[in-house]
């Protein structure tokens, strides 16, 4: 975003979020795409905003929800590549422990839908509902941030380690975050190609993952048996629990 014509802050855009809606500061209307006959444009300022939108969504997770990031890897050199997860205070602690897992492309943590948070607010379009009820209800919550997955340095591209595709991603944060907490039913709700990343998940870790996991929620998944490579074990425990 650094040669980016577009601004870095949502109230630059002449847009805020009054009572979880994004709407124009001055008029109090909600977002208007076309704003130019320029169709490149339009779509060059949508997607520049849904960037400002991504850190948006961080800062409230933070804020409204309380969560703190955890490094992702947890053991990065210097000048290293990073990303990271959000995590409740009590994710080490609780006796039940949340992981919500977004679909791909655009999406960061704590969005399942870009387009629905710019067009119908924060509760449609977050998964802030879900980790406030999960909270409510005394567990314990890990955001992933499975597509946050490399970093661009001018023209240099470079993967971030242990996270280098949503795969890998979720299996770092298994093994670095989910693997030393306490819980004991560990629930898992994905969207989209979030339901790969658990299958994925699932196969990975099989003899952690179906002594500790109760429940999956699956929205809109599209996952295959077959793509992940399911033995009948994993789909049997697929189908009792989902």
């Amino acid at each position: 975003m650094g040669n980016s014509p577009f601004p870095t802050k949502l109230k630059d855009f002449g847009y805020e979020f009054k009572d979880g809606v994004l709407k124009d500061i001055k008029t109090g209307s909600g977002f208007e795409f076309n704003v130019s006959k320029d169709a490149e444009y339009n779509q060059a300022r949508y997607e520049a905003l849904g960037e400002v939108i991504t850190e948006e969504v961080y800062a409230l997770l933070e804020s409204e929800a309380g969560l703190q990031r955890l490094p992702v890897p947890v053991n990065a050199a210097d000048g290293e590549p990073t990303t990271f997860v959000f995590a409740s205070a009590n994710y080490r602690t609780a006796d039940k422990l949340l992981l919500l897992v977004h679909g791909s492309g655009v999406v960061r943590a704590g969005q399942w839908a870009r387009r629905l948070i710019i067009n119908n607010g924060v509760k449609e379009g977050t998964q802030l509902p879900y980790i406030e009820r999960a909270l409510s209800a005394g567990y314990g919550v890990l955001v992933l941030n499975t597509n946050d997955n490399r970093r661009v340095t001018g023209e240099r591209k470079q993967f971030i380690r242990d996270s280098g595709t949503p795969e890998q991603h979720a299996l770092t944060v298994w093994d670095t975050y989910v693997r030393g907490a306490a819980a004991t039913n560990v629930a898992i709700v994905a969207h989209s190609y979030g339901g790969v990343v658990t299958l994925n998940l699932a196969v990975r870790r099989w003899e952690e993952v179906q002594k500790r996991v109760s429940a999956v929620a699956l929205t809109d998944s599209v996952h295959s048996m077959g793509g992940a490579r399911c033995g009948p074990e994993v789909q049997k425990w697929l189908a009792e629990i989902s």
